[in-house]
C-alpha cells in the first residue's frame, strides 16, 4: 500500500465522523440560534468531531472492522452529548 492509499484509508475512516459533526453543529446553530449565538460554530464542529472520532477508534478496536451500525449509534449519542456539554452549559456561563 503507498503512502496516499493509505492517507486515503485514514480520511475514508474519518469521513463520516467529521461530516456529522458538521451537519450536527449547524444544525444546532440554525434551531437554537438565540441560545449559541456566544458559541462559535467551529467550536461545536471541532469538539463533536474529536467525540466522534474517539467513538470510531474504539467501535474499530471493539468491532475489530469499521461500519458498524452500533458505532454509528453510539457516534450519534456522543455528539448529541457533545454539542450539549459545549453548546449549552458553557453558553450561560
Amino acid at each position: 500500500m503507498t503512502v496516499l492509499g493509505a492517507l486515503n484509508h485514514l480520511l475514508n475512516l474519518f469521513l463520516p465522523a467529521l461530516a456529522l459533526a458538521a451537519i450536527a453543529a449547524a444544525l444546532a446553530k440554525l434551531v437554537w440560534r438565540r441560545e449559541l449565538v456566544a458559541v462559535p460554530w467551529v467550536t461545536l464542529l471541532v469538539w463533536a468531531a474529536a467525540a466522534n472520532a474517539v467513538v470510531t477508534l474504539a467501535g474499530l478496536v471493539l468491532f475489530e472492522r469499521d461500519g458498524k451500525m452500533a458505532t454509528y449509534g453510539t457516534m450519534l449519542v456522543a455528539n448529541a452529548l457533545m454539542l450539549w456539554w459545549r453548546g449549552f452549559r458553557f453558553a450561560r456561563r
